[in-house]
């Protein structure tokens, strides 16, 4: 078997802490049961130097190896997702409007597998730093846990993630060098016009028109200011306006997401938002504002730190079963905070054929949970080696 076997003897732990979390769900930075499993797990372990109530509700754990060394931070998140599962399985979520449907109980049960194995057997120098992640999925933890300083106050010289990956077989992995997940920004249109009867539109001043005119206008971004040899998406995702069918509106509201990887397509995607909005609003007499906010930055991986978690991986699962010139996605991930600061690798591990991710009958397959330990822990014996 390639993963290691302790790992292995545990898996059944593993399974039950995973179900355990994925019943139990939080969101955003309010994860303090799920911190609290996770704090009474580590102290089964023997671990003590346990920090608690960074960026509210995460938690870093430090482990010392045999001797002087450095710092190796190995990240999981906790949080869930604000919807309602319909898997009907016995350990379905449990509480209304939270589900984990992106695999973080199961991100959260590889990175307590390698702690228990860790804390066991110290076969490694320096020290690991075991981080506990609220708020991926809205709140940005990532940068707030940065912000607080994690990563100077325990002196962490290389950090790791991981997450699974519906569709790719269990036991793979993939990753890549450079840009692995994009940068998001969300940008907001406020159209304020004149409403009035549907029967007498000369009359009014129409935001909806404008709105409609507008999302086709911004789709020529894509297809006529930016080079096609260069990642780019831009989805117009909302439109609100309108009460009843014979009232024209006084405003309408539209919103998009902005997928880039350089801030040079960036800064073009909001001069020509805002050349856009102003454009459109004079065209059709109507008043729109555009509200930009630059939210997740792209996750960047290190080179070497790639180099050596894909032979990591490798020793894991099998040279075939790593991929490591993966096509970077369109998603955005907030361990860039992290990468940001320090070296480093982001990896997906496989899920198998399930239902994709934020699917509200999403799960985790538990299998997968043995690799993503066995794969943390290897790093670090062997960045830290005895």
């Amino acid at each position: 078997m390639p993963i290691i076997n302790r790992i292995a003897d545990f898996t059944e732990d593993m399974t039950a802490w995973r179900r355990h979390l994925h019943a139990h769900p939080e969101v955003n930075f309010d994860c303090h049961e799920t911190a609290a499993f996770v704090v009474a797990r580590l102290r089964d372990f023997g671990i003590t130097d346990i920090h608690e109530g960074i960026a509210t509700s995460g938690v870093v754990a430090m482990i010392e190896g045999q001797g002087a060394g450095p710092t190796i931070g190995l990240r999981a998140d906790m949080d869930a997702l604000p919807m309602d599962e319909i898997t009907g399985l016995e350990y379905a979520s449990a509480t209304s409007g939270a589900m984990h449907a992106c695999g973080h109980d199961g991100h959260t049960t590889m990175l307590l597998g390698a702690a228990r194995y860790l804390a066991e057997t110290r076969n490694f120098t320096g020290r690991v730093a075991l981080i506990f992640q609220p708020a991926e999925e809205l709140g940005g933890g990532g940068r707030v846990m940065v912000e607080e300083g994690i990563l100077d106050r325990f002196g962490i010289a290389q950090v790791y993630a991981l997450h699974t990956l519906p569709g790719l077989p269990v036991g793979h992995f993939l990753t890549t060098p450079g840009p692995i997940m994009a940068a998001v920004d969300t940008a907001t249109i406020q159209i304020r016009g004149r409403g009035g009867h549907g029967a007498m539109p000369h009359e009014t001043a129409d935001p909806l028109i404008a709105a409609v005119s507008l999302v086709q206008a911004i789709q020529s971004i894509v297809s006529r200011n930016h080079d096609p040899m260069q990642e780019l998406v831009i989805s117009v995702t909302q439109i609100h306006a309108g009460s009843a069918d014979n009232v024209i509106p006084d405003e309408a509201w539209v919103q998009a997401t902005v997928r880039t990887f350089d801030t040079a397509v960036q800064r073009m995607v909001m001069r020509r938002l805002e050349e856009i909005v102003a454009g459109q609003a004079a065209s059709f007499g109507v008043e729109a504002t555009l509200d930009y906010a630059i939210g997740y930055p792209p996750t960047i991986n290190d080179p070497e730190k790639t180099a050596f978690a894909a032979a990591i991986a490798a020793e894991v699962a099998g040279q075939a079963a790593v991929d490591a010139e993966m096509q970077p996605q369109m998603g955005s991930e907030d361990f860039a905070y992290l990468l940001n600061d320090r070296p480093g690798c982001y990896l997906f591990v496989g899920n198998g054929d399930t239902a994709g991710l934020h699917h509200p009958m999403f799960d985790f397959t538990d299998e997968t949970a043995a690799y993503g330990a066995s794969f943390f822990a290897r790093v670090v014996e062997r960045a830290n080696p005895v």
